[in-house]
């Protein structure tokens, strides 16, 4: 399937570096930070920008900025920018315009198209409280902070209901075998439980989720008509030849959604490496929803070394008195001895 090509969106990069070369001939790297507008960067999200940059600058390969803006309601206006500026106070800057989602649905309408004619996209009409209602009744706990799976109620159709929103026939897509890999060494379907899927994390090591079972047959696109973070960060992957995806550790049980949806649009996989998380005073991940503060960035090199620290860097000498460049420079070799550049 042909996901067309990035856009640029409302707005240019203020200062793009030039492309650099890939790190070995026929062979390219591209990485990408994609940061929701619903605030200024924090402490947590400067730790995913700066290894997703370190990364592809070990490997001599490209960076770029996507704006993940398609959850309207909760974004921000003039975020975007802001974020845009804090990154380039700390020298991360990206080497080709940034996107937005908010600009791509007509490629995340076609990627549910494609999906739809396969038999692997259906229209459902369960509100999120009907889901836990017929959950809960089944027997199934709600842990904290976790969805429960779908049961399938609409998976065979409406029943004269209208529809609310499209899901992924997961169920159908793993017990079919249609989900095999194309590369072995990136993910694998355990043979004795076929929703089994396992991938490598090059930092977390293997890793596995009963997909059907823990997910169910998970949102392509909501009840209120937005897109769903799933759906719309495959199709924008594969749009920008995304081969590496550096982010924080919270987001990994979402890769096998993630890699069932690439296998099914006949799209690549790309590496994936979950970074450490920063946590608040309460325990939990730092994110802008439990009230995490805006970056101080009056001394950019102190806040970028607090975000090496996490990353298991070494410190800077002198951090007061050298310059970002050379601080990222440190950095940079100091990942490449870690990672390798992973090409």
């Amino acid at each position: 399937m042909s996901l067309g090509s990035a856009t640029e969106g409302p707005a240019q990069a203020s200062s793009a570096l030039p492309h650099r070369p890939f790190a070995t001939p026929g062979q390219r790297y591209v990485g990408r930070f994609a940061p929701s507008p619903t605030g200024p960067l924090h402490a947590g999200s400067l730790v995913a920008a700066l290894a997703s940059w370190l990364d592809a600058r070990a490997a001599q390969g490209t960076w770029l900025v996507r704006i993940e803006d398609v959850d309207t309601p909760r974004c921000i206006a003039g975020a975007d920018q802001t974020i845009l500026t804090q990154l380039a106070q700390c020298g991360l800057h990206p080497d080709t315009p940034p996107v937005w989602q908010s600009q791509r649905g007509m490629l995340y309408q076609a990627a549910l198209d494609s999906l739809a004619a396969q038999g692997l996209a259906y229209p459902c009409a369960c509100s999120r409280k009907e889901v836990e209602e017929a959950q809960l009744a089944r027997g199934h706990a709600k842990e904290r902070h976790a969805a429960l799976p779908y049961p399938g109620t609409c998976r065979n159709g409406l029943n004269g209901r209208s529809a609310r929103a499209w899901r992924f026939n997961t169920t159908d897509f793993c017990q079919k075998g249609i989900a095999a890999p194309s590369n072995k060494a990136q993910a694998a379907i355990n043979s004795g439980a076929p929703s089994a899927l396992v991938w490598t994390d090059r930092r977390l090591g293997s890793q596995r989720q009963e997909v059907a079972s823990t997910v169910g047959d998970f949102v392509l696109k909501r009840g209120d008509g937005l897109w769903a973070y799933q759906l719309a960060v495959v199709v924008d992957d594969a749009a920008q030849g995304i081969t590496h995806v550096v982010r924080g550790e919270d987001l990994a049980d979402n890769t096998p959604r993630q890699i069932l949806l690439q296998r099914a649009l006949g799209v690549p996989t790309p590496r994936y490496l979950h970074t450490p998380l920063v946590l608040g005073a309460n325990g939990e991940k730092l994110s802008k929803q439990n009230g995490a503060a805006a970056l101080d960035l009056s001394n950019p090199v102190a806040a970028l070394s607090k975000a090496a620290s996490t990353l298991g860097l070494p410190e800077v000498a002198h951090p007061h008195h050298i310059s970002v460049a050379d601080a990222l420079g440190h950095w940079v070799q100091a990942w490449s001895r870690i990672y390798n550049g992973a090409p």
